[in-house]
């Protein structure tokens, strides 16, 4: 993942994208999320590679697994 995703404050606001791209990761995820699929994500960017969507999908995994979030319950009154 690290020698796909890069991370500098110079662009993209330090948001991480994909290396040598000027693709934040947040983008990728949104497109997926929404629908879209990798061969087409392959085709609207021709620069970037099916290992480099796999990288952000696992840069993503590994920041939801390193942060602890309450998960709010709904008690019933039974």
């Amino acid at each position: 993942m690290l020698e796909r995703i890069s991370i500098d404050p110079k662009i993209c606001h330090g948001q991480a994208c994909i290396k040598g791209t000027r693709i934040p990761v947040h983008q990728i995820l949104q497109m997926l999320a929404n629908g879209d699929t990798i061969e087409e994500l392959i085709e609207e960017y021709p620069s970037i590679k099916r290992e480099d969507i796999l990288a952000c999908l696992d840069y993503a995994g590994t920041l939801a697994e390193e942060q602890l979030s309450p998960v709010e319950t709904i008690e019933s009154n039974n």
